[in-house]
């Protein structure tokens, strides 16, 4: 059995007892390890788990072990909240970590503050989770300075003319919301197409961006309906200039769409994994094939890094480590280069980083940047 395996096996045994997270450091996760959005929940999770394997095996954090659970919730928002509960009142969770979403993130907003749990670096630049409550600490960028960067980039090409793909939900509509304001900053208007989530893309929504006659498309949707939409326009024949925000899982979309997402641009908020020059990538990139996973990609690489910061707060937090000493340690961690790509974290300031980066989709599946 590979050494993730082995991990992934003993995490799948019935949630611990309240006197084993007692010995161990209990970190929570419930995220989609089956069903629409799969890989990306996957790829978090065996982020997560290949460096807290790392951890381990160098001593734990002050002669503690890391126990990272993580719980299916098939992309189903209650049964990513109840999750929550599960991790937090039964598992004894210290934090949670790695939610894949902000819609996946809600539902555990009333036991994260009624617990005072930390919940830490949630897949999601959503202001709905980013400005929840002061228990929420973001690692990544949020979607306003993602589009800031994808809409900077294409006004400095000379494009006009946009058209967003979103899910028609609340925080799908709140993505849209975001580029209207920042297109009409600038004297610009934009159309929004949207789709359903979890529902595979209609003939008629891919004619509705037809004919909006974009000179660029910005995806705000997940991987899984993006290369619907790119192989839907191509078959077409309208191959158009799209550029994705981050949440579409950029290593996840390349696969996906295969060939056809050459030339589409994705943003990432950590450095791409081929520049292996930034420390902290080479490290994660040692500690993921270390675990037995197949390749370093956007998505593991930023959990990778995510846990990297949460494992320097619980050394920071003593050797006492309670949910609240995590808290005030969080608080405390001001800025902190972990290799390569620096956060801060104070009273003030719960969203660690805004690093974007814009990258092209190669015919091979790299990425150009």
């Amino acid at each position: 059995m590979k050494p993730l395996a082995r991990i992934v096996a003993a995490l799948a045994v019935a949630l611990p007892l309240a006197a084993s997270a007692a010995e161990k450091i209990v970190v929570g996760q419930s995220a989609p390890l089956t069903g629409s959005n799969a890989e990306i929940g996957k790829d978090i999770r065996d982020g997560a788990l290949a460096w807290f394997k790392r951890v381990n095996e160098s001593g734990g954090i002050h002669g503690r072990q890391v126990e990272f659970v993580s719980i299916d919730d098939r992309n189903d928002r209650k049964t990513a909240g109840a999750n929550a509960v599960k991790l937090v009142n039964e598992a004894g969770a210290i934090a949670l970590f790695g939610f894949a979403s902000a819609t996946l993130s809600l539902d555990a907003m009333p036991i994260v503050k009624e617990k005072k749990v930390p919940f830490f670096a949630p897949f999601t630049g959503a202001d709905a989770i980013h400005k929840q409550n002061n228990f929420v600490f973001v690692m990544r960028a949020s979607y306003a300075d993602e589009l800031g960067k994808i809409l900077e980039h294409w006004k400095s090409l000379g494009a006009t003319r946009v058209t967003v793909i979103n899910y028609d939900d609340q925080i799908g509509n709140q993505n849209y919301a975001t580029v209207a304001r920042l297109m009409e900053g600038s004297g610009k208007k934009v159309v929004g197409v949207k789709l359903k989530r979890n529902a595979p893309v209609e003939p008629s929504q891919i004619e509705a961006i037809i004919a909006s006659d974009p000179q660029v498309i910005v995806a705000t949707t997940l991987y899984g309906a993006t290369s619907q939409v790119i192989k839907g326009l191509k078959a077409a024949g309208k191959p158009y200039n799209m550029t994705s925000l981050s949440f579409v899982g950029p290593s996840q979309l390349a696969a996906a769409a295969g060939p056809d997402a050459a030339g589409v641009s994705v943003a990432g908020v950590v450095p791409p994994p081929a520049k292996t020059t930034v420390p902290v990538i080479k490290e994660c990139g040692d500690a993921i094939r270390k675990a037995g996973i197949p390749e370093l990609n956007y998505t593991n690489l930023e959990a990778c890094i995510a846990a990297k910061v949460l494992t320097e707060a619980m050394r920071k937090a003593g050797r006492d480590l309670t949910r609240e000493s995590l808290y005030r340690a969080l608080n405390g961690l001001g800025t902190l280069d972990v290799g390569g790509y620096v956060v801060n974290f104070s009273p003030d300031n719960r969203h660690g980083n805004r690093y974007v980066e814009l990258a092209v989709i190669g015919r091979n599946g790299q990425f150009r940047f």
